[in-house]
């Protein structure tokens, strides 16, 4: 696994933990949430400008973006007890097969 994919997927952890957060800060009432918004994404964005040296950008932000998306629905799901209909599955199997798509395109 080269050093860029490792700090792709830093990254989406990163971002996935800045959303999170977004929902924890009660609309920026909480404090410590509402910080790690900031430190969550900032060190997202710097993971990702350093996966960009090797990897395409179309590539890195399809991963980033879709399985940032799918992770987030699931956390969704499991952790704030959101609804899971067939339209959401299925738009969350669209996202993927289109992530998939870009990634064969090479």
């Amino acid at each position: 696994m080269s050093i860029s994919l490792i700090y792709l997927l830093v990254a989406i952890l990163f971002e996935v933990s800045g959303t999170t957060c977004m929902k924890l800060s009660d609309g920026f009432n909480k404090l410590m949430p509402s910080v790690l918004i900031f430190v969550f994404y900032g060190l997202c964005f710097t993971f990702q400008t350093l996966s960009l040296k090797n990897i395409d950008i179309s590539i890195a932000y399809s991963v980033w973006s879709g399985l940032g998306t799918a992770l987030i629905a699931t956390i969704g799901l499991i952790w704030f007890g959101e609804s899971m209909t067939l339209v959401k599955f299925m738009s969350l199997i669209l996202i993927i097969v289109g992530v998939v798509g870009i990634n064969s395109g090479k």
